[in-house]
């Protein structure tokens, strides 16, 4: 046990994969920890590095090994994938793969949330499953509507015309049994509006109580829900070097083919967070749709060369680099002077 030095350990609901070596790489350790036994059999251990895959779980458990005095280290999943052996896909490989991931030079690894941020998260990601339902809900309501030749224009306005056919049933051509099943569509799809009306609150009052938050406000197009989600999601913005990092991070730059010499830039490489990538794309596109003035000249160069969509996802772009940049440095939004 004393000459464990790094260990990779595969998360599971019950059962936990311990891979441990010592530092010329031998293995040492190779068991299973049921979830109980997993603090006492970690407090034995001397201080080592931890590695484990950034998952469902992962920042609850490397908090708790870190406050042992271990030193944890979460990796993406994507990054561990390449060192699992072929054909021998199992919990004891996974940690082995991860321990080796680890120990590669260049590795980039996954900050540790505070209880805090993954709080501020949870507000996001409940408010997003309930517009989903809600939006799968106001869908439904106007295909079996449309069944009967009850149609109405779209966007919130149509809908509310009818949802009073479904609560009223004032419409005599819908049968019984179809103004029950709608009654009870329209009861959950006014239950889901309160629901996500109580989440906006709170995520106001989340980006309200973060200085961050209210100066990444500043940046057009960037409001409280997308500011509170890039502040939770990112923690130190000192782990990007440069704005451009960052929007790499985010899947926000072209994809790259070189070949012989010659470099092709295609389609934009959508890795990293696809929640916050869709909120920045969202901003941006509602800040054309608006044509909403803040990024001088440079915008109205862009909308004259590119099509909207294009533009839409360069807006995205630049609104990450200004995010990170006042993360990074401080201050607020100055919109440029026109030249």
């Amino acid at each position: 046990m004393d000459e464990v030095s790094m260990i990779g350990l595969d998360l599971a609901k019950g059962v936990f994969q311990v891979h441990g070596v010592d530092t010329t790489g031998d293995t040492v350790i190779q068991r299973q920890l049921r979830r109980g036994q997993m603090i006492g059999f970690f407090a034995k251990l001397p201080p080592c590095l931890i590695g484990m895959e950034a998952c469902a779980t992962s920042h609850y458990w490397a908090r708790e090994l870190t406050a042992l005095g271990h030193e944890v280290r979460l990796l993406p999943p994507a990054y561990v994938k390449p060192y699992v052996k072929r054909g021998r896909k199992n919990d004891a490989t996974d940690a082995a793969a991860i321990c080796e991931a680890m120990a590669s030079k260049g590795m980039t690894f996954v900050p540790v949330k505070t209880p805090e941020q993954q709080a501020g998260l949870m507000l996001h990601r409940a408010r997003r499953l309930l517009v989903t339902q809600r939006t799968m809900l106001a869908n439904a309501v106007r295909s079996h509507l449309a069944e009967f030749g009850i149609v109405e224009a779209p966007g919130e306005a149509g809908l509310g015309r009818l949802i009073p056919l479904a609560v009223d049933a004032a419409d005599p051509s819908l049968p019984v049994a179809a103004r029950e099943a709608l009654a009870m569509l329209a009861a959950q799809l006014k239950d889901a509006e309160i629901k996500i009306e109580a989440l906006d609150r709170e995520i106001l009052a989340w980006h309200r109580a973060e200085d961050a938050s209210r100066r990444l406000a500043t940046i057009p197009g960037i409001g409280p829900v997308i500011a509170s989600t890039i502040v939770a999601t990112v923690g130190d913005p000192s782990r990007f070097r440069t704005g451009r990092d960052f929007a790499a991070w985010l899947g926000l730059v072209p994809s790259q083919h070189s070949s012989g010499g010659k470099s092709v830039l295609g389609p934009i490489t959508k890795m990293g967070d696809r929640y916050l990538r869709s909120l920045l794309v969202l901003g941006a596109t509602a800040m054309l749709r608006r044509k909403t003035s803040g990024y001088g000249p440079w915008l109205a160069s862009l909308l004259a060369r590119k099509p909207a969509r294009q533009a839409s996802v360069a807006l995205a772009n630049k609104m990450a680099r200004i995010a990170w940049a006042i993360l990074a440095h401080g201050g607020i939004y100055r919109k440029p002077a026109a030249a």
